[in-house]
C-alpha cells in the first residue's frame, strides 16, 4: 500500500482483541496463540492481558466504513501507519469472518500451514516477521457450505484411549478443516451422544450437519424404542418425538438439517416394510415424512437451512416423479464412491446412472463427494484416492457447472492418509476449479525443502500404478481390493464351494472360483512391478530427505506404496496357492499360502513402522481394512493345506521332501517327529520343490 511501511511482527508485538470471546473466538486466539509462540518463542501480548505499547494487530468487526465484502464470512486485511509502525487490521463480516482472517494471517503471516498438524510441520522460528503492507480483501468461495463428513474413522477412533474420542483427536481435525476454509462438518459416525464431538464443532464456530440415515440428527429409532417395529406408519408419534427431540436439542446452534427417510441400518425403509411395494407409494410416504420434518422445524428455528441427500433409492423416486422436496430445501447429489458422479455399486448391480441435478430442476443443490471409501470391494481406506486428481476437478467441476454448488460434503475418513486430495478439494470449494498440476507442486513445495520434482513424481505416477479392473476411468484399486476379494475366496475355498461366488461378481463374473481367481491373480501380478518401482524410487528420495521430511514422506506416501505392494503380492500369491491346490499340489500351495501370509504381513508392519511418535496406535483399530483379519485368513488356508497332506504328525512332508534319504528307511520316531513350524517348514520346501 502506497505510503505504509512493511508491518513487522515479533515477540513484542501486541494484538487488540476487540471483540467478545465467544467460544468459536476463543478458540482461533488459542491457536494464534499457540502459532505465535511456536515462532518467537513467548506469548503474545495483548492490550486486554497487560501488555504495553500501541497495538500492531487488530481484531474487529467491519463497520460501515470499512472495505469488507458484504457476503457471510467474508473478512479483510488492511494496514495504516501509526506513529509507532505499521498495523493490521483483521475485520471480519461476522464470527466465522473474523475466524478466517486470523488463519489467513497465521498461515501468511506467521507461516503455520493448514495441515501442520497432521503433517508434522512445525513454522519457523523467527525472531522478526517483516510483510509488506498490501490490503486483501477475501474472495467468496465458490462453495456456500463446504466442509467433511468424518465418517469410517476407526483409525481415529482407536488412536486414543478415550471412546468416544476426546478433544484430543477431534481439535486437530476440527482446525484443519477451518483452516482449510471448511465451515461445516459431520463429526463422526454414529458416535455416542456422550461424546464430545457435536458441542466441539459448534464451540469452535463451525456448522453441524447430519447423517442421511439420522434425520435431524435424531435417535436411531430402534436405539430409542428396541423391540418395537420401524415402522412410521404403525408408529408415526414415536417418530415424531424423535425429530421434535433433535430440533429442541440443537434449535440454538448452526445446524444444516437433514430432511430425510431411510429405514434402520441406512437401508431403504421399505425392506422393515414392505407393505411399501410400488414407488409412487414409497415415494409418497418419504414426501409426506420430509414435509413433517421441515413444518415441525419451522416451529423452532426462523429460517432453518435445510438439505435433503438424493442418495441411492431417494435420487431414483425423485428422478421417477415420485418424490416432493419442499421449497428451497438443498437438494444432495452422491458420488458413487470413487469419484464419479453417478448412482453407487450395489453387489455386482452397477447401473452407474448420473447422480446431477436435470438442468430444469433450478432449486437449490449440492454434492456429496468421496475421497475415501469404504464398501468391502476395491476401496481405499488406508490409502489416498486410487484415480488421477483430474478425475476430481472434472467431476466437481461438472458438478459446480450443474448447479451443484450451493454444498460440498466431502467424506474425509481418517484424515491422516488423505491429505493430498483433502488439499485439492478445499482450492476447488474455494476457487471453483484447479491446475491439478500447479496445485501439486504448491502442496510438495508446503512440504519438502528437496527432490520436489522428484516427489511430484511420486503422486503424479501413484494413480497410473493402482488396478484398473474396470472400463470406467473411477475403476481403480485401492487398498480395500487385496483384502476383502481375498477372504471372500479364501472363505469358498475352505467351505469346498467350487462354484464362481456372487459376491466377486463386482470384479469377474465366471462360473467357477478358479476362473475368478485366476482373474484376481493376473491384475495383482501386472500391478506388482509398478508398485514396486514407486517403492524403489520413493527409497532413493529418501536417502536424500533431511529427518524431519524424510519421516512425513514415510508416513505420508511410503506407508501407501507398501500396502498396496504388499497387498498385491499377498492377493497374487494366495491365488497361486489356491490354484496349485485345485490342481493337487498341496505343498505347493503351502509354500505360496506361506507367502500370502508373509506379504500381508509386511502391509501391517509398514502400519507399526507409521505408527510412532504422534501417531502411535493411530492405525491399531483397522477394523475396515482389516490387515490382521487378512493375514488370520491366509494363515488358517496354510494351515488347511498342511492339514490335506502333512497330517495327522504334521512330519510326512519333511520325510518325503526334506529328510536325506539315508536317513528315510532308518530314523526312529521318538527323535524326528517334531513337527517344524509352518514357516520354517515353507521356507526348507521352497528350497527343494
Amino acid at each position: 500500500m502506497k505510503g505504509v511501511s512493511n508491518l513487522r511482527i515479533s515477540a513484542a508485538s501486541v494484538y487488540d482483541i476487540q471483540v467478545e470471546h465467544t467460544k468459536p473466538i476463543e478458540h482461533v486466539w488459542r491457536m494464534i496463540q499457540r502459532d505465535h509462540q511456536a515462532v518467537f518463542g513467548a506469548p503474545p501480548l495483548t492490550q486486554a492481558a497487560g501488555g504495553t505499547g500501541a497495538p500492531v494487530v487488530i481484531v474487529r468487526y467491519a463497520e460501515g466504513e470499512d472495505d469488507c465484502p458484504s457476503w457471510p464470512e467474508s473478512y479483510s486485511l488492511h494496514y495504516r501507519e501509526e506513529a509507532h509502525g505499521t498495523v493490521l487490521e483483521i475485520v471480519g463480516r461476522d464470527e466465522l469472518g473474523l475466524i478466517y482472517g486470523l488463519l489467513r494471517y497465521s498461515h501468511k503471516v506467521l507461516g503455520v500451514d493448514p495441515f501442520w498438524f497432521w503433517s508434522e510441520l512445525e513454522p519457523l522460528s523467527r525472531e522478526l516477521i517483516e510483510v509488506a503492507a498490501e490490503d486483501y480483501e477475501s474472495e467468496q468461495p465458490c462453495v456456500r457450505y463446504r466442509g467433511w463428513f468424518v465418517n469410517d474413522e476407526v483409525c481415529l477412533i482407536g488412536w486414543k484411549e478415550e471412546y468416544p474420542p476426546g478433544e484430543e483427536v477431534w481439535l486437530p481435525v476440527f482446525e484443519a478443516l477451518l483452516r482449510c476454509g471448511g465451515n461445516m462438518v459431520i463429526p463422526g459416525t454414529d458416535l455416542p451422544r456422550t461424546g464430545i464431538h457435536h458441542q466441539l464443532a459448534v464451540d469452535m464456530g463451525l456448522w453441524v450437519t447430519h447423517h442421511h440415515a439420522e434425520p435431524l440428527g435424531a435417535e436411531m429409532f430402534l436405539r430409542a424404542f428396541p423391540g418395537k417395529a420401524p415402522s412410521y406408519k404403525e408408529h408415526p408419534e414415536l417418530f415424531e418425538q424423535l425429530w421434535r427431540e433433535a430440533i429442541e436439542r440443537q434449535r440454538h446452534d448452526k445446524i444444516l438439517w437433514v430432511l430425510s427417510f431411510r429405514g434402520q441400518g441406512d437401508k431403504p425403509f421399505w425392506e422393515d416394510d414392505p407393505s411399501f411395494d410400488t414407488p409412487a407409494a414409497r415415494g409418497a410416504l418419504i414426501s409426506s415424512v420430509v414435509r413433517k420434518q421441515y413444518d415441525m422445524l419451522h416451529e423452532y428455528v426462523e429460517h432453518p437451512v435445510c438439505c435433503m441427500a438424493m442418495y441411492g433409492e431417494i435420487a431414483e423416486l425423485y428422478k421417477q416423479g415420485h418424490i416432493e422436496v419442499p421449497h428451497r430445501v438443498i437438494k444432495i447429489w452422491a458420488d458413487n464412491g470413487y469419484g464419479k458422479m453417478v448412482s453407487r455399486r450395489h453387489g455386482s448391480t452397477n447401473h452407474r446412472v448420473a447422480a446431477l441435478p436435470a438442468p430444469e430442476d433450478k432449486g437449490h443443490h449440492g454434492v456429496y463427494y468421496h475421497v475415501t471409501f469404504h464398501d468391502l470391494q476395491a476401496s481405499n481406506h488406508l490409502t489416498m484416492f486410487p484415480a488421477p486428481s483430474s478425475l476430481i476437478a472434472d467431476e466437481l467441476g461438472q458438478a459446480f457447472a450443474a448447479g451443484a454448488s450451493d454444498y460440498l460434503l466431502v467424506n474425509s475418513g481418517n484424515i491422516l492418509p488423505h491429505l493430498y486430495m483433502l488439499d485439492l478439494v478445499a482450492e476447488l470449494w474455494q476457487r471453483g476449479k484447479v491446475s491439478e498440476r500447479e496445485h501439486l507442486e504448491a502442496f510438495i513445495a508446503r512440504n519438502y525443502t528437496v527432490c520436489q520434482h522428484e516427489i511430484a513424481a511420486l503422486y503424479e505416477q501413484y494413480a497410473s500404478s493402482t488396478i484398473k479392473y474396470g472400463p470406467h476411468a473411477d475403476d481403480r484399486a485401492g487398498d480395500e481390493f487385496y483384502h476383502h476379494a481375498a477372504r471372500d475366496i479364501i472363505g469358498h475355498w475352505l467351505r469346498g464351494q467350487q462354484q464362481g461366488k456372487d459376491s466377486l461378481n463386482w470384479a469377474v463374473e465366471a462360473p467357477s472360483l478358479l476362473e475368478q481367481v485366476r482373474w484376481f491373480r493376473s491384475k495383482a501380478e501386472e500391478a506388482i512391478p509398478r508398485w514396486e518401482r514407486l517403492e524403489r524410487q520413493c527409497a532413493e528420495i529418501l536417502e536424500q530427505l533431511p529427518p524431519d521430511e524424510r519421516w512425513r514422506l514415510e508416513t505420508q506416501l511410503q506407508v501407501q506404496l507398501q500396502l498396496h505392494r504388499s497387498g498385491c503380492q499377498g492377493l497374487a500369491y494366495l491365488c497361486q496357492a489356491y490354484e496349485y491346490f485345485k490342481a493337487g499340489d498341496n505343498p505347493r500351495s503351502f509354500i505360496q499360502a506361506s507367502h500370502a501370509v508373509w506379504s500381508y504381513s509386511e502391509g501391517k508392519q509398514a502400519l507399526e513402522h507409521a505408527a510412532q511418535g504422534r501417531w502411535e496406535h493411530f492405525y491399531r483399530a483397522d477394523w475396515l481394512t482389516n490387515i490382521d483379519n487378512t493375514i488370520g485368513h491366509a494363515d488358517t488356508a496354510r494351515r488347511f493345506v498342511r492339514i490335506q497332506g502333512d497330517s495327522p504328525d504334521m512330519f510326512r512332508w519333511y520325510k518325503d521332501f526334506l529328510m536325506p534319504e539315508t536317513e528315510k528307511y532308518i530314523y526312529l520316531e521318538n527323535t524326528h517327529r517334531n513337527p517344524l513350524p509352518d514357516d520354517e517348514l515353507a521356507r526348507r520346501l521352497e528350497e527343494v520343490l
